[in-house]
């Protein structure tokens, strides 16, 4: 095998070790999956031929991307088990996929070192809702706790706006927001799982369309790097019903402290690579 080949194959398992993460990460927290992507790729892509000052942007589109399949893998396990409130997902969906579409848009325009900063500012604060965020108690009701009305709209647009940013599926804060709102956390990461893929979806199509012709190598549509969205879904899809699988077995609470002190590290790894 030439050299090539060798460094393609690596480049592939390393992407399907990603995905393996992110997948267990999304059915199981409803969080962070996609924050560990984007850094990881914005390590990785540079060393595959996408040029530096492209590589965060290409980093949060193909990390989006891949989200796609992965909250879908994720969702779908949680409606087996009964753990998506579609209602508060129907609600949600446009402001996600409005708010998803201009946050693109904004983020095209960010110079890629000021991006970095801001998803590592974003990384600080989703550990610090991991480790500190407040709940109220959760309705034991089914549709009783589904929140509805035009401010999930509103909130889905500003959770698409930033996940965009950031290149997330949406969990570190749709997650909170029902809790809050009185849902069961299992509940929670089920339906913020249906919410990633609006999310993911308008975001991912939103920085393919808005990139300048030419801003990656072959392989890429936009600034969305294709070989690394396929090779990530592809694993996160098997792995996403782990994480649900544990998600509906584990007190998540000594778990999430461990995950934000690596969301930590992921912040300090950020700030350092630029």
């Amino acid at each position: 095998m030439s050299v090539a080949g060798v460094a393609m194959l690596v480049s592939l398992l390393l992407f399907l070790a990603l995905g393996a993460v992110a997948g267990v990460l999304a059915g199981l927290l409803g969080v962070g999956g996609g924050l560990v992507l984007v850094a990881a790729l914005a390590w990785l892509l540079p060393n595959m031929g996408v040029p530096r000052e492209a590589a965060m942007h290409a980093a949060l589109a193909s990390s989006l991307a891949s989200i796609v399949l992965t909250a879908a893998a994720s969702a779908r396990a949680h409606n087996r088990r009964g753990s998506v409130l579609w209602p508060t997902v129907c609600w949600m969906v446009p402001g996600l996929l409005v708010g998803g579409w201009l946050g693109s848009d904004v983020a095209v325009h960010i110079d890629g070192d000021a991006l970095r900063w801001i998803v590592a500012v974003y990384c600080v604060l989703a550990a610090a809702q991991l480790m500190f965020g407040g709940t109220r108690p959760a309705s034991a009701g089914g549709d009783v706790a589904a929140p509805r009305g035009l401010p999930m709209t509103l909130a889905g647009g500003c959770i698409g706006a930033v996940s965009a940013v950031v290149g997330i599926g949406g969990g570190s804060m749709t997650v909170p927001l029902l809790v809050w709102r009185g849902v069961f956390p299992v509940r929670a990461v089920g339906t913020s799982s249906a919410c990633g893929v609006a999310i993911g979806l308008a975001s991912a199509v939103g920085y393919a369309l808005h990139a300048p012709d030419g801003a990656l190598p072959q392989f890429a549509w936009g600034y969305v790097y294709l070989p690394a969205a396929a090779g990530v879904a592809a694993a996160s899809v098997l792995a996403a019903p782990y994480g649900t699988r544990l998600a509906h077995r584990l007190d998540g609470r000594t778990l999430k402290r461990v995950f934000a002190g690596f969301l930590l590290a992921v912040a300090a790894s950020l700030a350092l690579g630029g």
